[in-house]
């Protein structure tokens, strides 16, 4: 089961049923923007390379506004045809995109919420539940890196699915898929912190991002 496809037909879904306007939990995002930062992913590394390397920020802009600019049924029909063949993503999809669609298409679903409020996530199949478990071990390191506390991310049934950081220890549970998504540096997310109050109150504010 390839579950990065999966979770890229219930982005595209979301995308099309709130329309090209409507908030993400991406800062600042509409699902337009979102949809056109996927296509510059996977179909425009040369325009993607801006977003790191300053000097190309001017084409990254200039392909930007020409995606802007399409018709957003249209830029959904590409962003769910998935990656082209020459894309870098193409042949490890199912690896590399899983955190990727899984955390836009929540971006999508949570949009509207308010991110210090309480939020009842949709059910994850068990399968995909599982599937998210490595993309979390292995992204979370990055964007949990720098973390002002020594946490530890574990299931629902007690398991440690990752440590990272250092300083005083703070305990973070949940289900797996809301575990991505507060290594994302998403909110709403439905966790419990367990720790001491001052430490988990700046490891809820410090920046976790790739």
């Amino acid at each position: 089961m390839n579950w990065a496809r999966v979770e890229r037909r219930g982005l595209v879904e979301a995308m099309r049923r709130e329309g090209p306007e409507a908030p993400t939990l991406c800062t600042g995002w509409t699902t337009r923007d979102l949809a056109v930062h996927l296509l510059l992913r996977e179909r425009r590394p040369d325009a993607a390379a801006g977003m790191f390397l300053p000097p190309l920020g001017a084409w990254t802009g200039r392909v930007t506004r020409g995606y802007i600019a399409r018709d957003y049924d249209e830029l959904l029909d590409d962003v769910e045809a998935g990656p082209p063949w020459y894309s870098p993503f193409a042949l490890a999809d199912k690896y590399v995109n899983l955190a990727e669609m899984f955390v836009h298409h929540e971006d999508v679903l949570r949009g509207g919420a308010d991110p210090t409020g309480p939020w009842m996530p949709r059910q994850l199949a068990p399968e995909l539940s599982t599937a998210l478990e490595l993309p979390l071990k292995m992204m979370g390191r990055v964007t949990m890196g720098k973390s002002p506390a020594r946490v530890q991310l574990c299931a629902p049934d007690g398991r440690e699915l990752l440590s990272v950081g250092s300083g005083e220890p703070v305990t973070v549970s949940g289900a797996v898929g809301e575990l991505v998504l507060f290594a994302f540096g998403r909110a709403p997310v439905d966790v419990t912190f367990r720790g001491d109050p001052a430490v988990v109150a700046l490891l809820q504010t410090a920046r976790r991002s790739v």
